[in-house]
């Protein structure tokens, strides 16, 4: 199936809606409520076409109908980052991010940051033992992710600013901000 786009489905309206923090989705509201339709992108580099209605969110996608439960629920409103993943790179929220907008992109779930859990910001995280609960942690990591992808050697300010808004209800800001910089090979 080829990627959605504006003219394939003429009963669709679309607007875009800024969140919290820069991030935003595009809204697509179906003229036939609850119309299904298959859309198509790629999850961790495999192809994937899912049934679903194009404003379901993409974090609801993920762990219900691909099994992906790495990707956790936190808020639902894009300001905690628990759900962070990435679309075509970019570090977005997928609570807030719709089914219909991740059309003919490339996803990368906690899963897929690298085939045997050996990314350094995962190898950065068990050695300095991050978590507490854990529960933020993969959000923390792909955020992280996104910004050593374009910055491979951020200055302490620079992953305080990247990482603000990925909450971590234990407190483990100064493990979190030591394992980034571990990971950009830093020494810490």
């Amino acid at each position: 199936m080829s990627a959605l786009t504006w003219s394939s489905y003429p009963a669709i309206d679309a607007w875009y809606e800024p969140g919290a923090y820069g991030y935003g989705s595009i809204i697509f509201q179906s003229a036939i409520p609850g119309a299904e339709m298959a859309i198509s992108f790629s999850v961790n580099m495999k192809p994937v076409s899912v049934d679903g209605d194009p404003q379901e969110r993409l974090l609801w996608v993920l762990r219900e109908q691909l099994n992906m439960t790495g990707t956790k629920y936190g808020c639902g409103a894009g300001l905690c980052g628990a759900c962070t993943v990435h679309v075509d790179g970019r570090a977005v929220r997928s609570c807030l991010t719709t089914l219909a907008s991740v059309a003919g992109k490339r996803v990368t779930t906690i899963e897929g940051l690298s085939a045997n859990n050996d990314h350094p910001l995962q190898k950065a995280w068990i050695e300095l033992q991050t978590p507490q609960c854990g529960y933020c942690q993969s959000g923390q990591i792909m955020q992280a992710a996104a910004l050593l992808a374009t910055n491979k050697d951020p200055s302490r300010d620079e992953i305080v600013a990247h990482m603000d808004g990925n909450i971590c209800r234990c407190g483990t800001y100064p493990r979190i901000l030591r394992a980034v910089q571990r990971a950009a090979g830093q020494d810490i």
